[in-house]
This record gives C-alpha cells, sequence and structure tokens, in this order.
C-alpha cells in the first residue's frame, strides 16, 4: 500500500494497492483486502488497483470483481484472455471505476491515480515495473525468470 496524503493536513485522499498473493491464498485474506479497499472508496479515498495475479479460488472472477459487487448490483467478469487487472477508483457518493486487462507478458499502460474528481496523476507502471526490475540483484533475476538452481 502507498498513501498519498494532502499537503494542508495531511488528509489521506488516496491509496496505491498492489496484491500481492498472500491477498489471495486465503479467504480471510481476500475479505480482508476487499473490506479496506472498500471502506477507503466510501470514505471518499481514491483507490488504484494493481492486481497482477490471476484470478483464483478465493477471488474467482478478480480482486476488482469482488471490490466492484460492492457497487454495482451487476456482476463483474474480466475476459478470460486478458486475467490481470488493473483497476482506478473514483471515490464518491456513486464511486467510478476506470479499468483496464493485462496478460501475461504485456505492457501495463499508465493509470489514472485520482487527488480528486477534477486531477489526477497517471502512474507509469511499466516504466517503474522496468526500473526496479532491473535495480534487482541477478541472482534475483534468475531466480524470477526460472535459471536459478
Amino acid at each position: 500500500t502507498l498513501a498519498i496524503r494532502h499537503v494542508s493536513g495531511h488528509r489521506l485522499i488516496a491509496l496505491v494497492e498492489i496484491v500481492s498473493a498472500a491477498n489471495k491464498d486465503r479467504a480471510e485474506h481476500v475479505r480482508e483486502f476487499v473490506a479496506k479497499a472498500v471502506a477507503a472508496v466510501e470514505h471518499g479515498v481514491h483507490v488504484l488497483l494493481v492486481d497482477l495475479f490471476p484470478p483464483g479460488r478465493h477471488d474467482p472472477t478478480g480482486m476488482h470483481a469482488a471490490i466492484w459487487e460492492h457497487f454495482d448490483d451487476e456482476r463483474y467478469v474480466p475476459p478470460a484472455d486478458e486475467p490481470f487487472t488493473l483497476a482506478s477508483y473514483a471515490a464518491g457518493p456513486v464511486p467510478e471505476a476506470y479499468v483496464e486487462h493485462v496478460t501475461l507478458g504485456g505492457d501495463l499502460p499508465e493509470m489514472p491515480l485520482l487527488l480528486n474528481w477534477e486531477r489526477y496523476v497517471k502512474v507509469p507502471l511499466e516504466s517503474t515495473y522496468q526500473s526496479a526490475y532491473r535495480g534487482f540483484p541477478a541472482f534475483w533475476r534468475d531466480v524470477l525468470e526460472g535459471r536459478a538452481v
């Protein structure tokens, strides 16, 4: 979680939530993660969700669907060929979601992180990921790419 606060008064205005495998490994963990995101949006905090793990047993249609069912009666089903979801939630009385889907090996798009209903910043997910990955020690890059013994 990355918390973004307003310069005056340090009021929380937005969160960047990067889903981990641990957020999806148990039904209880999914419920806790979803409750945190829903509570933030309901309290006027914008949320950028980065879910780069495929839907699993405890979130069969993904974390965005589990979150969004609290705001919309219509069931959300992600496209089967793009299982990873990025969603930017505009908090408010009637929340809105800007959703992008990506596939394994695909580039991550820039996503809006709302600061208020009129302003947002583009979060450069792909270049941020690539920069962080280049900073990994070679040993861990080999582990992640399946080359380590």
